[in-house]
């Protein structure tokens, strides 16, 4: 696969990164040896080194312990694989039987997270995350996890600001953590492109991975000009949760919460529409998704996650698998693709 410069950090970025919330149990819980199939999986298909993106808010912690017990026991080599974590949940006693921090989409947990988004904060977030994966494996990328929403919880412009100053204090910590040679390279992760706008204005990033932002059903020309802006700049992009957290293919869920067939009557028929129009071209909808967020120039990679390790393969070759100029052509004239959008058909 093609590699792209990941800012001035030295590393390459493959065209896939492999996420790893199922291993955390987003919204099931996931049995052990699935897990190891599934991280086994990453180093049968993935292009070497095999980038992992994760976060200590995944399961309080669980996906990096999983992470590195399963690598051990692959008896992985350190240069074999690239670590991004995404920072600013610490795992804390779980009190009650249950998580709180995002009732609902965790499962089986036997720890509980909170915030912890400061300067002082986000370094104990990066030391926590680098005992739970183990050695030998580090951490060579870092980011602060979803600054918008941190920034969406406030209660008053007052405390927004005093917010924003707290996100750019742990970027300053991160930098400095670059500086000092603990990490690589300093990105961002959001699902609201324009916080991620705010934070490129003033932190020198090498990367930023966005969430939701650019995908074949939703494509706003404000996001192409800033993955462009992005990428003139030297910075990585990755785009991720470009399935709207499942829903495209087939999944229940939208952007992170259960579909409703009469709320969201339009989503189902947009995607009944992408389905015929994949049955008429004898294409799969999870590749047509996966090439659409591939194609702007900007995109360096695209974010992959799966609970199956038998969809990993299917994953890399929906990566690698041209789409027919003909369905592009018929999801514009159709109206399932913005007919201005420049970069396919």
């Amino acid at each position: 696969m093609q590699r792209v410069a990941i800012g001035n950090s030295g590393l390459t970025l493959p065209r896939i990164v492999f996420g790893t919330s199922c291993l955390g149990n987003q919204y099931q819980r996931v049995p052990d040896e699935t897990k190891f199939e599934i991280v086994r999986k990453w180093f049968e298909y993935g292009d070497l080194p095999v980038y992992l993106d994760t976060a200590g808010k995944y399961g309080a912690g669980l996906a990096l312990e999983s992470i590195g017990n399963n690598l051990r026991r692959l008896k992985v080599l350190p240069e074999r694989v690239v670590v991004s974590n995404k920072l600013g949940w610490k795992r804390v006693p779980l009190r009650g039987g249950t998580s709180t921090f995002e009732p609902g989409v965790w499962a089986d947990l036997k720890y509980d997270a909170e915030l912890c988004i400061s300067s002082d904060g986000i370094v104990d977030c990066w030391r926590e995350g680098s005992e739970l994966i183990g050695s030998p494996y580090v951490m060579q990328l870092v980011s602060v996890h979803d600054p918008d929403e941190y920034l969406d919880a406030a209660s008053s412009r007052g405390e927004r600001q005093r917010r924003l100053a707290n996100i750019f204090d742990a970027y300053r910590a991160l930098i400095g953590l670059k500086q000092q040679g603990k990490v690589q390279a300093v990105g961002v992760g959001c699902k609201n492109w324009q916080v991620a706008r705010l934070v490129a204005e003033t932190v020198p990033l090498d990367w930023a991975m966005l969430a939701n932002s650019l995908t074949i059903y939703r494509h706003p020309p404000d996001v192409v000009r800033f993955i462009e802006e992005l990428a003139a700049r030297g910075v990585a992009v990755i785009n991720s949760a470009v399935f709207h957290a499942g829903f495209l293919t087939g999944g229940s869920f939208f952007d992170y919460r259960i579909a409703d067939p009469d709320e969201d009557r339009e989503k189902f028929a947009w995607r009944e529409a992408l389905q015929t129009l994949c049955r008429r071209h004898a294409v799969s909808p999870m590749t047509v998704c996966v090439q659409f967020a591939l194609s702007p120039p900007g995109v360096s990679a695209i974010a992959l996650n799966t609970s199956r390790p038998g969809r990993i393969g299917e994953n890399v070759a929906a990566v690698e698998t041209a789409v027919p100029l003909a369905f592009w052509l018929d999801a514009k004239d159709s109206g399932l693709i913005a007919r201005d959008y420049p970069y396919v058909g």
